[in-house]
């Protein structure tokens, strides 16, 4: 599936959920938030710094506040998809269109920015070591190409591919999540690059 460049392209490739991302998207248009493609999703920025993202899934319709952990949440309707893993991102889900609600949605978004202006943030950790798995570093040690390659990627993406490896339970779901990254670290991409 070709990425999707623009978020009208994004909103009019859905089925189930149209009506109401263009409901987000117009709530975002009316604040000062700026709007743009990241991840495959659109994504509402202040001051070069992400907000929040509007997804749709199957299943669910939603919005990903990146501080979300700051939003107050009255109403008990965000949650921490990956809880261990994410410190800062909340999301805020509608599994039908029944449970639409536009006026918590304003309210949500109104208090993310504010608290984007007033500065709340969860920033990354930035001096825990990268620790590479046993698999991944095997596979480095037998080819320096690859190590060079691996090197060269930013810290983010190094955690992000070694994370990936770690966080597979199985013997067999490491290997092919490894048959997977090894082409894109030799390209120097990414993991979420796809996404771009």
């Amino acid at each position: 599936m070709a990425p999707v460049k623009s978020v009208d392209a994004f909103i009019e490739k859905q089925t189930k959920w149209k009506a109401p991302l263009g409901k987000f998207r117009e709530l975002c248009q009316q604040s000062e938030l700026e709007e743009s493609i990241k991840w495959g999703i659109p994504v509402y920025a202040l001051q070069g710094k992400n907000v929040l993202g509007l997804v749709a899934f199957k299943s669910y319709v939603g919005i990903w506040f990146y501080q979300g952990v700051f939003l107050k949440d009255s109403y008990k309707k965000l949650v921490n998809a990956s809880e261990g893993t994410t410190k800062a991102m909340r999301q805020l889900r509608f599994f039908t269109k029944e449970e639409l609600d536009y006026e918590l949605v304003a309210a949500y978004i109104e208090e993310a920015i504010q608290n984007h202006k007033d500065g709340k943030e969860i920033k990354p950790d930035t001096k825990k070591p990268l620790v590479i798995p046993e698999e991944l570093l095997q596979v480095l040690e037998d080819s320096p190409a690859l190590k060079e390659a691996f090197d060269t990627l930013s810290l983010t993406k190094r955690r992000d591919y070694t994370d990936y490896i770690s966080f597979a339970k199985r013997a067999e779901t490491k290997i092919s999540r490894l048959e997977k990254i090894i082409p894109m670290i030799q390209k120097g991409l990414g993991l979420h690059d796809k996404y771009l």
